[in-house]
């Protein structure tokens, strides 16, 4: 049985803004949240306390990570970056957040080259390589095929590794064909062991002195694409992926990090090698230093499944009364502790009604009578085979010198009274 979530939409919670946005019977389902809905996160005439540590905006031009800047976020040597203000997009404030779906137009974006302007009219998905049976599928043809849905949380790898870029996650109900389904179409041979996907988007490299225009790819072995919970995505939330998102067709690939998820998706490979393109090889490879018999040895390692993490949102007052929410995602998550103050390690409320293997889960916590002054708020997840989100000075994290995958638990500082 697949574990694509296809539940009726009453199991989803939207805000009541996104209900009218939407405007169909068909998302009116999606309001039908749980009592929890009312103490998970701020509603009218609750006080949202700011957070302190509030993260810095955005750099319009091209920046350096100093090595002197490891504040937790796992950043350790310096590494040059794109400019980030032209390939992020639409970061939200945790102390707004307010609904379990993320509406489409306060969804992150992520850019590594061009955003593409696709005619969905004259678009086509090719399938090629070693298969026994080639494919061009229009849009139309996709969505004539057999339809999935699947709520899941995509998270950006670098998400939480620099010092603007901390919200780059969100939840959404995705729908589309299933890639394997797709796949089995065109008959890979038996000598294919990996699957390439090929964006619209492109840019210029220079390698070892070659300038080439190269497009955005990323791979998984034949295997891991015949997962059945992929999708070949058109639709976000009800409606057609926006374009700063994949319009008109993307990869989704729950459980992975979001750089998984192709965008602009134009063409489906199959080969006997495996990719290693930008960004496969140079590119999202984590390099942590490890210590073997008293000697260095620096592992790198490819990006490509999430890590259990968990973020506070919210502190919210109400009646003298506080209460910290928050998310907790990247695994089959089956509780959340709170810590107050380096004190001790206390459960907090996860909300089990809304479900989706995939999805991320509300949780909250009363945080009785907090002494005036500043203070801080950590959260720690745990998955159902008892692994816990790791701190700052977890061996896997202190030895870490890229800003990917840093899913270490933060402390957030707030001031009260």
């Amino acid at each position: 049985m697949s574990h694509i979530d296809s539940r009726n939409d009453n199991t989803v919670g939207l805000s009541r803004r996104n209900l009218v946005s939407r405007g169909t019977a068909s998302m009116v389902g999606l309001a039908m949240g749980s009592r929890f809905w009312d103490r998970a996160f701020a509603q009218s005439g609750d006080g949202v306390i700011p957070w302190l540590d509030q993260p810095m905006a955005i750099p319009q031009g091209p920046i350096q990570i100093p090595q002197t800047m490891k504040p937790g976020f796992g950043w350790t040597v310096a590494s040059g970056l794109p400019e980030p203000g032209r390939v992020i997009g639409n970061l939200q404030r945790w102390e707004d957040l307010d609904t379990w779906i993320t509406p489409n137009d306060r969804f992150f974006n992520i850019a590594h080259y061009d955003r593409p302007v696709i005619d969905p009219g004259a678009w086509s998905l090719e399938i090629s390589g070693l298969v026994e049976r080639p494919l061009t599928l229009s849009l139309a043809q996709l969505r004539a095929m057999p339809r999935r849905d699947a709520v899941c949380t995509i998270e950006c790898s670098g998400n939480r590794g620099l010092p603007f870029l901390t919200s780059a996650v969100g939840n959404a109900k995705w729908a589309g064909a299933a890639l394997a389904s797709v796949l089995a179409q065109a008959r890979p041979k038996k000598t294919g062991t990996e699957v390439v996907f090929i964006g619209a988007d492109a840019g210029e490299e220079i390698i070892r002195s070659v300038s080439i225009r190269s497009n955005f790819a990323r791979s998984m072995s034949l295997a891991e694409a015949m997962d059945p919970n992929h999708l070949l995505c058109y639709e976000m939330n009800g409606a057609p992926l926006p374009a700063a998102n994949g319009f008109p067709l993307r990869l989704i690939a729950p459980g992975w990090y979001g750089v998984a998820s192709v965008k602009w998706l134009k063409r489906i490979e199959v080969r006997d090698t495996r990719f290693m393109g930008r960004f496969m090889a140079r590119d999202y490879v984590t390099l942590r230093e490890e210590n073997h018999n008293n000697e260095t040895f620096w592992a790198e390692t490819g990006i490509g499944r999430w890590r259990l993490t968990s973020a506070p949102a919210q502190v919210v007052k109400k009646n003298n009364q506080y209460r910290v929410s928050g998310m907790a995602w990247g695994g089959p998550v089956s509780r959340v502790e709170v810590q107050f103050d380096g004190g001790p390690w206390l459960p907090a409320t996860v909300d089990n009604t809304r479900t989706g293997k995939f999805a991320w889960k509300f949780w909250s916590i009363t945080w009785p009578n907090p002494m005036p002054g500043e203070h801080t708020v950590a959260s720690r997840a745990i998955d159902a085979d008892g692994n816990v989100q790791p701190s700052a000075n977890d061996p896997l994290l202190a030895g870490k010198k890229t800003y990917w995958e840093s899913n270490g638990q933060v402390p957030r500082r707030i001031r009260i009274g």
